[in-house]
């Protein structure tokens, strides 16, 4: 499983995956090049590097084409390394997907979003407000998830149908407040089971990004570090910083290898599966562990430079600090893995197994 391979750290990459690697790393740095000194708050839509993903037909790789997770990782951890503003993740993980599972139309090309609410029910409307949703203006769809009455249902409407108010997250990618006001009979209901997948498929995602912001965080750390001179001599000849990057290192490795696991478990079992749930959960519980310890090196070795909105170093840690918080927070993951290492019994002896893996009977209820 090389899908997350690559990195200052790791040595080159030569396998199935080295030609889409290739073209994402390629598309990731001309975006970067394009954007050098342009980035705000909140972050613009990057229409140029869309219309190349659409292109190359990476927008909608794996809805599209006979391409699985291990693909789409290649492409979300590639374009966080370079801090690509646009929606890859809401469009083909979710969007394109869920409006499929649902037999909602949506276009076969542009940008989708997904938001997800609590709706209350008025005569024949759904109305109410979901927050902190993605790309919402720049997307051509957005997929409303609506919880309304114990049940769930799914809209795809224009985003001209909706009140946004805008926002965005630390490092500036757009997330919205929007209202809606929408006919039930607009609405597809769907069960509970898609719902949970679908945030799967997000937390997912965004611990495939997060990879991509550390190993970009840790390249430029020791670039930096090879190039700043102090005292007579790099930054990076000094015994303390030495240590720094090596510690920097090890943390990154340790995500990777738990990323890699809910890369492994979406490949072999779909993300419906247990063991799918129980990966991705151990990877967000780690990953959002490693992302402050990894962020404040990156940003120590810098100095005052790297906390500037013009230095990438700002926009991929900040990224990573936004993301793990995403599709649930690291502590509601953290009870998620507790309650079920607990769930046999705590005195049986297959709390280990469950931490593990070995045991997955608490992640098929």
């Amino acid at each position: 499983m090389s899908a997350l391979s690559g990195g200052v750290f790791a040595g080159t990459t030569d396998d199935d995956l080295a030609e889409l690697r290739q073209l994402v790393d390629e598309i990731g740095k001309q975006s970067a090049e394009a954007r050098l000194g342009q980035r705000t708050l909140p972050e613009t839509f990057d229409a140029a590097t869309w219309a190349h993903l659409e292109e190359t037909g990476l927008s909608r790789l794996t809805s599209s084409e006979e391409a699985g997770p291990q693909e789409a990782a290649v492409v979300l951890r590639g374009l966080a390394r370079h801090a690509v503003a646009a929606p890859i993740a809401e469009t083909d993980l979710l969007g394109a997907w869920l409006a499929a599972a649902a037999g909602l139309d949506v276009p076969g090309s542009g940008p989708l979003t997904v938001a997800v609410a609590d709706a209350d029910v008025e005569g024949d409307r759904l109305v109410g407000t979901a927050r902190e949703v993605p790309w919402t203006q720049a997307a051509d769809r957005v997929l409303l998830v609506l919880s309304a009455g114990g049940r769930w249902r799914v809209s795809a409407v224009e985003p001209g149908e909706l009140d946004i108010a805008a926002g965005h997250n630390l490092a500036g990618e757009p997330r919205d407040t929007v209202s809606f006001d929408v006919p039930v009979s607009a609405t597809a209901e769907v069960e509970s089971a898609l719902i949970a997948e679908l945030n799967r498929r997000g937390a997912w995602a965004r611990c495939v990004q997060i990879i991509g912001a550390l190993d970009a965080a840790a390249e430029l750390s020791v670039s930096y570090t090879r190039d700043r001179v102090q005292f007579g001599r790099p930054l990076s000849k000094f015994q303390s910083v030495q240590h720094a990057l090596a510690g920097m290192a090890g943390e990154i490795e340790r995500a990777r290898a738990c990323a890699t696991l809910a890369v492994a478990a979406a490949s072999d079992h779909g993300f419906a599966g247990a063991p799918t749930d129980y990966a991705v959960t151990l990877a967000k519980v780690v990953l959002g562990r490693v992302v402050p310890a990894v962020n404040t090196v990156a940003h120590q070795l810098h100095g005052a430079i790297g906390v500037t909105i013009e230095h990438q170093l700002w926009s991929v840690t900040n990224r990573a600090y936004s993301w793990a918080g995403e599709y649930g927070s690291t502590q509601s993951h953290a009870r998620k893995l507790g309650r079920a290492a607990l769930t046999p019994s705590p005195d049986d002896g297959t709390m280990w197994d469950v931490l593990t893996g070995a045991e997955l009977r608490a992640w098929e209820s």
